[in-house]
């Protein structure tokens, strides 16, 4: 058991949320009880995954897509009330951190989707250190990707091809980052990497020269929020269970 305080000092100190301008506020949105035995994580602060987190007792619920949004109405009714007066009434904390996740070198999501993807970190894509640039174990067709992302990420991902040519170096950025197309094949990359893809998207990628797969926002983020859970754990001798809420976006 750990006092809140101290732990969101810990994640706060490793995660360094003022480092970045974000669309959302970082670290603790909603207060619940202080002492912290056990941690729920999941992608998403869905009314499906705070029920979940109440049916598993839980003290502490850790996302990556938390609440108030820039841009968002600020008004607590429907939806959002409702998923609010479960948190309050069973005293559970709410947690999100956002980029400073997508950012961080071990514990981001970019990170640890290319440990599970074997790819070799060459540099980061952005200045804030948000998505990834570098290689994959060996030469890859688009075949061979499309086929090792549905094995590792359990859902077929879209793929616009932009020539015959192998993938030597690729970028990455998880979630819904397909405008970043352009940033990555200015730095010569073969394939971009990313969870959604627009319209747009496949002209783009076509004229650039720059093979384009859109592997899923929920599947390309689950994996840094089970990182950063399994690091409150370790560090406080707390429980942690992931939650994965189906999502085909």
């Amino acid at each position: 058991m750990v006092d809140r305080n101290e732990l969101m000092q810990a994640m706060n100190a490793e995660l360094q949320p003022e480092a970045f301008r974000d669309y959302c506020p970082n670290g603790l949105q909603v207060e619940g009880r202080r002492e912290i035995r056990r941690i729920i994580s999941g992608v998403t602060a869905s009314r499906a995954l705070v029920e979940a987190a109440v049916a598993a007792d839980a003290d502490l619920i850790l996302v990556h897509h938390g609440y108030f949004w820039k841009g968002e109405p600020q008004v607590i009714t429907g939806m959002k009330r409702e998923r609010m007066r479960q948190l309050l009434a069973h005293d559970i904390n709410l947690v999100a951190y956002h980029l400073p996740l997508d950012a961080h070198p071990v514990l981001g999501n970019n990170a640890q989707l290319a440990e599970r993807l074997g790819f070799t970190v060459e540099a980061p894509l952005r200045e804030d250190g948000v998505g990834q640039v570098g290689f994959p174990v060996r030469p890859m067709s688009t075949g061979d990707l499309q086929t090792q992302l549905g094995q590792v990420l359990g859902r077929e991902a879209l793929c616009v091809e932009a020539g015959d040519h192998p993938i030597r170096r690729i970028a990455w950025c998880t979630g819904g980052a397909q405008s970043l197309l352009t940033s990555a094949a200015a730095l010569g990359v073969d394939a971009y990497l990313s969870g959604e893809i627009s319209e747009q998207t496949t002209h783009e990628a076509r004229e650039l020269g720059v093979h384009y797969f859109a592997a899923g926002h929920h599947a390309t983020e689950r994996y840094g929020v089970q990182a950063l859970g399994r690091w409150c754990a370790e560090r406080f001798d707390l429980e942690h269970q992931f939650i994965d809420i189906d999502n085909p976006a």
